[in-house]
């Protein structure tokens, strides 16, 4: 199986240079959130907490990687089989544990991600689907936004024939305040051959 390595004019936010900040920025960001954290009520003169500034934002560096891009996305195989004619069957890859920032106010949201698609002249290998989610999911986004970048990377990257993408999250933005509600949302988004309803109820029906 060769492998090709291709070029994504419209894919290129997806695959940006890694993020530097300077040792300076870094240390005003980190006495900006000791400022912060005090003046909510944590305490920062105990064994617990002293470096709670420095590890918060570690966490939060590292929740939002999917802006430093995965170039090994990048790669992907020729189609082997021979559908005689008739259209691929679906590969269907998931549940694909996420976390996410929503952007209005700063909190997760996770859940579980499906991403299909039917191959054309190119396919992706499975762990690159896991790849492609958690790249916009370390993001500060919105979840119907998060289901769209998917799908339309999946296209710019293999050209398939059609693409779905089903997304089920929780929310702490609706657990933590506002209407304290314990739901779950769900959202899909579907491109190309997935227009047909009997192709999205078969993926639906594999999802769930």
């Amino acid at each position: 199986m060769s492998e090709t390595v291709i070029e994504l004019p419209s894919a290129a936010p997806a695959f940006a240079h890694p993020r530097e900040i300077p040792a300076d920025d870094w240390n005003r960001y980190r006495g900006n959130v000791a400022e912060i954290l005090a003046a909510f009520g944590l305490p920062l003169d105990t064994a617990g907490t002293r470096e709670t500034p420095e590890r918060f934002l570690r966490a939060l560096y590292d929740a939002t990687g999917g802006y430093d891009g995965d170039p090994k996305l990048v790669t992907t195989f020729p189609t082997e089989s021979d559908a005689g004619g008739e259209a691929f069957a679906q590969v269907v890859e998931g549940p694909i544990a996420f976390a996410a920032l929503c952007e209005h106010h700063a909190l997760p949201f996770f859940g579980h991600a499906h991403v299909g698609y039917i191959a054309g002249e190119r396919i992706i290998g499975i762990s690159k689907l896991t790849r492609l989610v958690r790249l916009f999911a370390r993001r500060f986004t919105v979840q119907e936004r998060l289901g769209e970048q998917i799908a339309d990377t999946l296209v710019d990257l293999v050209d398939p024939l059609g693409v779905a993408v089903r997304l089920e999250a929780s929310h702490l933005c609706t657990q933590m305040r506002g209407v304290e509600e314990r739901s779950r949302t769900t959202t899909t988004a579907w491109r190309g051959a997935y227009r047909d309803a009997e192709l999205r109820r078969e993926f639906l029906e594999l999802t769930r």
